[in-house]
């Protein structure tokens, strides 16, 4: 019934659009959940950065084999010091509300998400002492330190560009009515309804804008979502299951566009701030006991059908920055067994697994509750909507989270926010000086050698003291209809719209 109802929900919201849209080509892209705030400066989900893409342009972006490349900035020079970054800025370019960007705008942008109160952009832009502007087209980051990842971090939403005057007058009810420089500007939003763009007239690249509208539509159902694009109500969906791979290859009217996600899909251990202060917490040969519970290859035929890839760190194991020298231990019960022993645990060790909701998120953890269960574990699933999981996940009201992670071009990006002490995003409150020093480190050098040496350092000690478990590196999966040509995934997941067409 839960399904049919949101089929009903779906196919209304999507036949309101048929009438008005007709003499005007229109984007349908099925999102498995509803965006936060449309504010770079203060936006936080996965699924939000899908919706940027189409409307908020960056200095920089990435291509296929993950190398930078400009977007709204031409080039960049680094000072031999490391410490100042000069960005050329591409002339030309207009704001959705007509303002020109050049220097000041970039100035602004970069500003506004190191001090506006409340932004997730701060961390990610702590290097940046100041900006100068060199020329109306030439701005110049002044760094406290040499910061590697730097560039990294402008190709996404820290590198996104927001209009001075909108953002101004807005304040903090500027993502209500966003204001950018991409190819399509905000027209309206209808909370778990729809988001609708149009074409901007003036984008830099219109050469290459060939459909007049994007609109997003979040039906959290991965069922209805692929059951609306066989009908025709979507043109492109995010996040199919795998288990559903078979189907849409079958369907002569679809196509698949893959990639191995950036990200990881981990199990978060609370060490820092268990309040039970159960024996998680307390050992880490007990972490180490409930790693080698886990049969990852399983895990991903069984719920997968072995179309992700098992992992063990934080980078996937075809990243240039993936350690070899540490593949993934084999499942092991004995060991596991031995270990809780040696630690002086008596089974069955009790642990409060919060899961956040979702089909593949709740199948793995009652996979890896059967698995740990052999070993001596009794894994208590606890399934709790994504926002309130974080919320618990930072008051560390949990013991055990999975979690995953979208991923970022930079190693630095997926593990200095998990794994340095005190980090925004260190929910397991691991606190180690050498890893600490080896992600200090790793930010200051930007010889691919050097860096390597650092993380294989890191991951020795992470990989000891398991304040994640990493499991698996998902394949970015979307599902298209034949009518839409053009499109191709990138790794980091984001559905790009230039270039796009409808036949």
């Amino acid at each position: 019934m839960k399904i049919l109802r949101l089929a009903v929900t779906a196919a209304a919201l999507l036949l309101s659009f048929e009438t008005s849209v007709q003499a005007q080509s229109t984007l349908r892209i099925g999102l498995a959940e509803d965006p936060d705030v449309l504010d770079p400066t203060m936006a936080r989900t996965y699924v939000g950065r899908i919706v940027f893409a189409a409307f908020c342009d960056k200095l920089f972006d990435i291509d296929e084999k993950l190398n930078i490349v400009p977007q709204l900035a031409l080039s960049h020079e680094t000072s031999s010091d490391g410490k100042a970054v000069t960005i050329k800025l591409r002339p030309g370019v207009t704001f959705h509300d007509g303002e020109a960007f050049d220097a000041e705008a970039a100035k602004f942008s970069i500003e506004r998400h190191i001090t506006m109160p409340g932004s997730f952009r701060k961390p990610e832009l702590a290097s940046v002492d100041y900006v100068e502007v060199v020329d109306p087209l030439t701005i110049r980051l002044v760094l406290k330190a040499p910061y590697s990842p730097l560039i990294a971090q402008l190709t996404d939403r820290a590198g996104m560009m927001v209009s001075p005057k909108a953002a101004k007058a807005e304040g903090d009810k500027f993502g209500l009515h966003p204001v950018c420089a991409g190819p399509y500007k905000f027209v309206e939003r209808v909370q778990q309804d729809r988001i609708v763009f149009e074409k901007f007239a003036d984008y830099w690249n219109k050469d290459k804008i060939f459909i007049d509208k994007v609109v997003f539509l979040p039906i959290v159902d991965a069922t209805v979502r692929l059951a609306n694009l066989k009908s025709g109500g979507l043109d492109l969906i995010e996040r199919v299951l795998a288990t559903d791979l078979k189907e849409v290859r079958a369907d002569t009217r679809l196509k698949l566009s893959t990639a191995i996600e950036l990200g990881y899909q981990g199990i978060t251990l609370n060490i820092g701030k268990d309040k039970a202060k159960g024996p998680l917490s307390q050992s880490a040969k007990v972490r180490q006991a409930l790693d080698l519970s886990i049969d990852r290859e399983a895990i991903n035929q069984v719920v997968f059908n072995g179309e992700f890839k098992p992992g063990n760190q934080w980078v996937n194991p075809d990243h240039p920055y993936y350690q070899k020298a540490f593949p993934i231990r084999p499942r092991d019960v004995a060991k596991a067994k031995a270990l809780l022993k040696e630690a002086g645990v008596t089974p069955p060790v009790s642990v409060d697994f919060m899961v956040p909701k979702g089909a593949e998120t709740e199948a793995v953890a009652q996979v890896m509750q059967s698995m740990a269960a052999e070993t001596g574990f009794d894994l208590k699933i606890r399934v709790t909507e994504f926002a309130t999981s974080l919320k618990q996940a930072e008051a560390g009201e949990y013991q055990a989270f999975m979690l995953a992670w979208s991923g970022r071009i930079d190693p630095d990006g997926n593990a200095y926010i998990f794994l340095h002490t005190d980090a925004p995003q260190n929910y397991s409150a691991w606190s180690n000086a050498g890893a600490d020093k080896a992600l200090d480190d790793a930010r200051l050098v930007t010889d691919m050698a050097q860096r390597m040496a650092l993380y294989e350092k890191l991951t020795k000690l992470e990989l000891d003291d398991e304040a994640i478990l990493y499991l698996y590196h998902r394949r970015i999966i979307i599902a298209h209809t034949t009518k839409l040509e053009g499109y191709t995934q990138m790794p980091d997941g984001l559905v790009r719209v230039v270039g796009l067409k409808l036949k």
